[in-house]
């Protein structure tokens, strides 16, 4: 059995796993997962996002960043957002859940949103919230782990390859 393990990664330990990060984004988007990248979508369009979306969030510390390591190889990641406004202290926000597609079905994705809820009552957030593509594989994911569906926005962004509009699903879940 593989060993999984889940990590909190800081800006240095993002920077050094900025190579890892940036296949793995683009792994993602190239098997068609809808987390807001369109086709054609390089290595380097990849790293860019790492390093100039998420790791000024992670150096600052209102974002926090999951890498989850199967067998020491990096299979997966997600973020929780807690850089809210003001009145808002008590929430969070779930992004950019993916697992390399060589890596799924073993757990990652499950471990990772079990972690991010750790992290979040670490961080006293009793509310989470995320979108989701409507019909997507995460859906099921996110409703197993006690999620409920606040609506759906139709027309909300283009699938990866620019086809067609599709819906979104805005979900929530009180810790």
């Amino acid at each position: 059995m593989p060993q999984l393990d889940i990590i909190a990664l800081d800006g240095a330990a993002t920077t050094a796993l900025l190579p890892e990060l940036a296949e793995l984004l683009r792994a993602c988007v190239h098997d068609g997962a809808s987390i807001h990248f369109m086709l054609p979508f390089s290595l380097e369009q990849a790293a860019a996002f790492w390093r100039d979306k998420t790791l000024p969030g992670v150096a600052g510390g209102g974002r926090v960043l999951l890498a989850a390591l199967l067998d020491g190889r990096l299979a997966g990641s997600a973020q929780l957002d807690c850089d809210t406004p003001p009145n808002q202290p008590h929430r969070a926000e779930v992004c950019k859940l993916m697992v390399h597609p060589d890596c799924r079905r073993q757990g990652v994705a499950r471990a990772l949103m079990r972690e991010i809820e750790t992290q979040a009552r670490n961080r006293q957030r009793a509310l989470l919230t995320l979108d989701t593509a409507s019909g997507d594989k995460a859906e099921p994911l996110y409703l197993s782990l006690g999620y409920q569906e606040a609506g759906r926005i139709p027309g909300y962004a283009w699938d990866g390859r620019g086809e067609k509009l599709q819906a979104t699903t805005l979900m929530y879940k009180t810790l």
